[in-house]
């Protein structure tokens, strides 16, 4: 059997230091979501508040039950030595949103803040538009440390101008279908609409990312504004 030679994978040499140039993938938005198991515990949460509101109709005891199973799926990360940060992040959205119900003493209001929320991002993805800084390409650009060179070709500006505006646009949809079902006092469907708005349109936004910064680099490269191994 032919045994490796050291040179070929020590760190100094050409070939160890071609495996340590090597760029690690960039995890996937479901990765960063924790995977399908991730979206799962992101939506019990709220399926819980719905469900303990439509058979105990009591405030109380849908806050307490909702807040539970956040805490429970964070013992349960904990344990299997997941990410705690979703979780931590579920808990205080679920003690928030509480809060504001047991405040107004409304069932519906515990999807207030989303519902709001999706509002403040239309608005905050068009106005960047609006101002000639799309979100997306900064978004993008930050992430993948290319800074704002891209805003130096007009083409590459429009790709990102098109993914912000989707983005608004998503984002939008989300309020507006939301809201409609606040109005109407829908709470079953507002817990529906929280889970099929959530991570389905947020994985939409990341594909036209991804559509606009590869344009936006295969464009770059061309007028030589990026080197050919950047795009």
């Amino acid at each position: 059997m032919k045994t490796q030679s050291p040179l070929e994978t020590e760190p100094g040499t050409q070939a160890g230091q071609a495996a340590q140039a090597e760029p690690r993938q960039r995890p996937s938005v479901l990765d960063q979501a924790g995977g399908i198991k991730g979206i799962v515990y992101s939506a019990l949460p709220a399926l819980t508040f719905v469900i303990a509101n439509n058979f105990s109709g009591r405030l109380k005891v849908s806050i307490t039950a909702a807040f539970a199973v956040a805490v429970a799926i964070g013992v349960v990360r904990l344990v299997r030595k997941e990410s705690v940060q979703p979780a931590i992040s579920g808990v205080f959205g679920v003690a928030l949103a509480g809060g504001v119900v047991w405040f107004t003493g409304s069932a519906k209001d515990y999807f207030l803040i989303g519902i709001w929320g999706s509002l403040a991002g239309a608005i905050l993805f068009l106005a960047s538009v609006l101002v000639r800084w799309p979100l997306a390409g900064l978004i993008w650009n930050g992430a993948t440390g290319k800074g704002h060179i891209w805003r130096a070709d007009k083409r590459s500006r429009l790709y990102y101008d098109i993914a912000t505006l989707v983005m608004a646009a998503l984002f939008g949809a989300r309020f507006a279908v939301k809201q409609y079902f606040y109005e109407t006092d829908q709470i079953g469907s507002l817990g529906i609409a929280k889970i099929a708005l959530g991570f389905p349109l947020l994985a939409l936004g990341f594909l036209v990312f991804a559509w606009a910064a590869r344009r936006s680099n295969k464009r770059l490269t061309a007028i030589g504004l990026l080197p050919a191994k950047s795009a």
